[in-house]
C-alpha cells in the first residue's frame, strides 16, 4: 500500500527533473545572423504584382517587438521599392501601347482621340472670346463654355469605357498606385502601438507559444513567396534580354525609333535587376525576422518549462506533505487527531491549489478587483458562519430562549441546556405527547434557525400547555350530570395552574395589546356507538403533564363508580 502511495510523487520527481533539464537546455536565447540571401529569384509578368507589398503590411501588423519592427519596416521598403520599379517599366510599357488595328477598341480610341481634339478646339475657342469681351459675344462665350463643358464629360465617359474594356493600360495602372499608397498609410499606423505579448503567467505562456508558432509560418511562406518572385524576375529578365539585339557599331544610321525603342528595353532590364535584388534582400529580411521569432519562441519555452517546474514542485511538495501527515498521525484513532490530520490535509491541498493558480494566472492587478473578489468570497463561504452568529442576538433578546425553557426547534422538542454564539444544544424530550420523558440525546442546532426559520418557546408563560383525556360513559344514567360533575373535578384539581397560567398570559398578552385568554377547563360530550363520550381539556405545566393526567384519571373512576357499582366507564 505505501508502494502505491509513493508511486504519484515519483512520476511527479521524473517529470520534475525532465522539466529542469529542458530549462536548463533553453536557458540560452542566442540570435542567428539575417543577412540578405544571394540567390537568383523570382516572377515573369510585365504587369505590376503587388502581392509582396501587401503581404509586407500583413507582417507588419504582427510586429510586437522592437526588433521585429525594424524588419517589418525594412520589409515595406524593399516592397515598396520592388513596387516602384514595377510601376515604372508598366508606365513605360503603357505610354507605347498601341489599339490593334481593328476592333471595338481600335473604334472606341478613334474615338477618344476625336473628342481629345474637339475638347482642345473648344479651350483655344472660350480663350479667344474671353480675350475679346463684347456684349455681342457674350452669348458666344457662355454658349462655348457649354460646348465646352459638354465635350469634356463625353471625353470623361470615353475614356472610362476604354480604360474598363482594357484599352487603357495608363489609367488603370494611375489607379493601382493611388491603391497602394492608402494601404501603406495604414500600415505605418500599425508599427507605432504593437508591443509584445505577456508572458508572466503559464496561461500568458501558452498563448504566446502559440502565437509565435502561427508567426513563424506566416513568415517562412512570406519569404517563400519573396524568393519565387526573384526566380520569376530573373527567368522574364533573361527572356527580354534575348529579345534585345545589341547595337552594331558599323551598321548604318539607325532610325530615331529604333533607338527609343532599344533604350527603353535598356532601362527596362535594369529595373529588373533592381526588382530582383529588392527580392532578393526582401527574403533575407523574412529569414532573419524567422530568426528573431524562433529566439522569442525559445525564450518563451524556457519561461514555459520553468512554469510547468514550478507547478510540479508545489505537486510534488503537496503530495510530501501529506504523506508526512498521514505518518505522524496514523497510530492513533483518537477522534481528535483524526479531524487534525483531516484538516492539515485539506489545508495542504487548498494552499497548494493557491499557489498553482498563481502560477497559472497571476495575483490580480487591481486591488478594488482582489477587495471585490475576496468579499465576495468571504460572504458565500462564511454565510452560515454570519447568519448564525447574527441568529445568537435574536436569541438573546427579549422574545428569545433561555437555559432551561422547553422549546421546539425543527420538529425536535428539549430542554435548552446551551446557547453559544454559533449554536444551541437541546436535551431532547420527544414529541410534546412524550413530554418530561428524555431520550438521553443532546441535540445541536445552528443558530440561523433564529434568523431563516422559526421555533416555539413553551417558557415563556410558565411552560403551559393545552391538554386533553377522553372518558367512554354508558348510555344508562344522566350522562349530561356526569359530564358535569366530571368538568367541576377537573376545575378543582386545576385550579391553582388555571389561575397562574392566566396571569402568566396576561402578563405576556398586555404587552402587545391582544385579548385576554381563559384558562378554564372545558367539556364535550358526543355520541358514540356503544354509548356517550367525554372530553376534558383543561391546561397544566409542560413537566408535570403526565402526573396530573394520571390523577385526574383515578379520580374520574372513583366518580363514576360511587353511585352505583354496576355503572361502568372505559377510560
Amino acid at each position: 500500500m505505501k508502494r502505491i502511495r509513493s508511486v504519484p510523487a515519483a512520476i511527479l520527481a521524473v517529470l520534475l527533473l525532465g522539466c529542469l533539464v529542458a530549462w536548463y537546455v533553453t536557458r540560452s536565447s542566442g540570435q542567428r545572423g539575417t543577412e540578405p540571401a544571394k540567390s537568383i529569384a523570382s516572377d515573369p509578368a510585365v504587369a505590376v504584382d503587388s502581392r509582396l507589398l501587401q503581404t509586407a503590411n500583413q507582417m507588419a501588423a504582427l510586429a510586437e517587438t522592437g526588433e521585429e519592427q525594424n524588419a517589418a519596416r525594412e520589409a515595406l521598403r524593399l516592397a515598396d521599392h520592388e513596387l516602384d520599379k514595377a510601376f515604372a517599366s508598366a508606365l513605360r510599357q503603357a505610354a507605347s501601347y498601341r489599339p490593334p488595328a481593328s476592333g471595338p477598341l481600335r473604334e472606341l480610341s478613334g474615338r477618344v482621340n476625336q473628342l481629345k481634339d474637339q475638347v482642345a478646339w473648344d479651350h483655344r475657342r472660350v480663350a479667344q472670346l474671353a480675350k475679346q469681351p463684347s456684349p455681342n459675344d457674350a452669348d458666344l462665350l457662355n454658349l462655348a463654355k457649354a460646348q465646352l463643358a459638354l465635350d469634356q464629360d463625353e471625353l470623361d465617359d470615353a475614356q472610362q469605357d476604354l480604360a474598363r474594356k482594357g484599352g487603357d493600360p495608363h489609367a488603370a495602372l494611375e489607379r493601382a498606385r493611388q491603391e497602394q499608397e492608402a494601404i501603406q498609410n495604414q500600415t505605418a499606423q500599425a508599427l507605432k502601438g504593437a508591443s509584445p505579448s505577456p508572458t508572466a503567467t503559464l496561461v500568458d505562456q501558452t498563448r504566446t507559444w502559440f502565437s509565435l508558432s502561427s508567426l513563424d509560418r506566416r513568415v517562412l511562406a512570406a519569404g517563400q513567396q519573396a524568393t519565387a518572385q526573384a526566380a520569376a524576375l530573373a527567368r522574364q529578365h533573361d527572356q527580354l534580354e534575348k529579345q534585345t539585339h545589341p547595337r552594331d557599331p558599323d551598321a548604318e544610321a539607325e532610325t530615331i525609333e529604333s533607338l527609343g525603342l532599344l533604350s527603353e528595353q535598356r532601362k527596362t532590364l535594369a529595373e529588373f535587376d533592381q526588382r530582383i535584388q529588392d527580392c532578393q534582400e526582401l527574403a533575407g529580411v523574412y529569414r532573419g525576422w524567422g530568426d528573431l521569432v524562433q529566439t522569442r519562441r525559445r525564450s518563451v519555452l524556457h519561461l514555459l518549462l520553468g512554469s510547468a517546474a514550478e507547478i510540479l514542485v508545489i505537486l510534488l511538495a503537496a503530495i510530501l506533505a501529506n504523506m508526512a501527515i498521514r505518518r505522524l498521525l496514523h497510530q492513533t484513532d483518537s477522534k481528535r487527531r483524526q479531524q487534525a490530520r483531516m484538516i492539515a490535509t485539506v489545508a495542504v491541498q487548498l494552499v497548494a491549489v493557491g499557489f498553482i493558480l498563481l502560477v497559472l494566472f497571476g495575483p490580480p492587478n487591481q486591488l478594488s478587483t482582489i477587495i471585490g473578489l475576496a468579499t465576495a468570497g468571504l460572504t458565500v463561504v462564511l454565510k452560515d458562519f454570519i447568519v448564525a452568529f447574527l441568529g445568537w442576538f435574536t436569541l438573546m433578546g427579549k422574545n428569545g430562549i433561555r437555559v432551561g425553557d422547553w422549546v421546539e426547534i425543527n420538529g425536535v422538542s428539549g430542554e435548552v441546556v446551551e446557547i453559544g454564539l454559533l449554536k444551541t444544544v437541546l436535551l431532547e424530550s420527544g414529541n410534546w405527547t412524550d413530554t418530561g420523558h428524555p431520550t438521553g440525546r443532546q441535540v445541536a442546532f445552528s443558530n440561523s434557525f433564529a434568523m431563516e426559520g422559526h421555533y416555539f418557546n413553551f417558557s415563556t408563560a410558565g411552560q403551559w400547555l393545552w391538554d386533553e383525556l377522553e372518558v367512554t360513559l354508558p348510555a344508562a344514567g344522566d350522562p349530561y350530570g356526569l359530564a358535569e360533575e366530571i368538568r367541576k373535578l377537573v376545575a378543582r384539581e386545576t385550579e391553582a395552574d388555571s389561575a397562574q397560567a392566566t396571569q402568566d398570559w396576561e402578563r405576556v398578552t398586555s404587552r402587545y395589546g391582544a385579548r385576554s385568554f381563559s384558562a378554564k377547563p372545558a367539556v364535550n360530550l358526543r355520541p358514540i356507538v356503544n354509548g356517550l363520550e367525554v372530553v376534558v381539556r383543561y391546561i397544566t405545566r409542560a413537566p408535570q403533564r403526565h402526573a396530573v393526567k394520571s390523577k385526574l384519571f383515578q379520580l374520574i373512576v372513583n366518580l363514576l363508580r360511587r353511585p352505583a357499582g354496576n355503572e361502568t366507564a372505559k377510560v
